[in-house]
């Protein structure tokens, strides 16, 4: 009980730091400095203020210096992470591959939110993330190196032909993110994820365009679905992947 405790309550604290990167890194600013502090009147915040999720709600969702209501994201962001951190721990134990997981899980958080509210995926999280994909694989072996050079060629190539034949339908950015997480999880789990994400977008897409709250040709950022297709192979992608040889092959 201990350990699962301590997963949530580090996943809750990386929650809090990943919204400090969701909010200053599409605008070019320091995830360092200044110090964390209300966007909306500059005071410094206090160790009080920065305890994820209970600050939030002991203040009722405002700046207790302004007064200025506070983007419900922050919470969301937190204990989400949480929530992954811990089902994490119970899925693959304490191991190497957990703590890989767990900066993978972190990244897509933030890339999700990022894109969901800036339509970008920054560079500055995808490149080092595919760096950081191919050490892992041969330091650890958790994948193998040739697995993760073809995960990092294989589906931001079948990404970019759609880029280019499909103009304005998908960015350069969901390229990039598609390499980064080939070279985590390999190109059979991501091409996978893909499918499950892009799945998802158009269910989603389509019911909005039905229901009047966006238009045909209306920009949908498709990051936050390949970040959720990721997610879902992670946890499930053995299951998924075996199920689907038994029906199908």
């Amino acid at each position: 009980m201990i350990i699962i405790f301590y997963f949530l309550l580090l996943g809750l604290i990386v929650g809090s730091f990943l919204n400090v990167v969701i909010y200053r890194l599409p605008e070019g600013k320091s995830i360092i400095t200044p110090p964390s502090h209300c966007p909306n009147c500059g005071t410094r915040l206090k160790v009080i203020d920065l305890i994820p999720v209970l600050s939030f709600l002991s203040t009722g969702g405002k700046c207790r210096y302004c007064n200025t209501k506070i983007s419900k994201q922050y919470p969301i962001v937190e204990l989400l992470t949480g929530f992954f951190f811990l089902a994490a721990y119970l899925k693959f134990g304490f191991s190497v591959q957990l703590f890989i997981y767990l900066l993978l899980i972190s990244a897509l958080i933030a890339v999700a939110f990022i894109d969901y509210q800036y339509m970008i995926i920054p560079n500055k999280i995808t490149y080092p993330l595919i760096v950081i994909s191919l050490f892992s694989a041969i330091i650890f072996d958790y994948i193998t190196i040739y697995q993760s050079l073809l995960g990092i060629v294989i589906p931001p190539l079948l990404l970019l032909i759609v880029a280019l034949i499909f103009k304005g339908g998908m960015g350069m950015g969901d390229v990039k993110l598609a390499a980064a997480l080939g070279g985590f999880l390999g190109w059979s789990y991501t091409l996978a994820g893909i499918f499950i994400g892009s799945l998802l977008g158009s269910v989603i897409g389509l019911s909005l365009m039905g229901l009047g709250i966006i238009e045909r040709k209306s920009r949908i950022p498709f990051g936050p679905f390949i970040c959720t297709g990721a997610l879902v192979m992670i946890f499930f992608g053995k299951f998924l992947i075996n199920w689907y040889f038994n029906l199908f092959i």
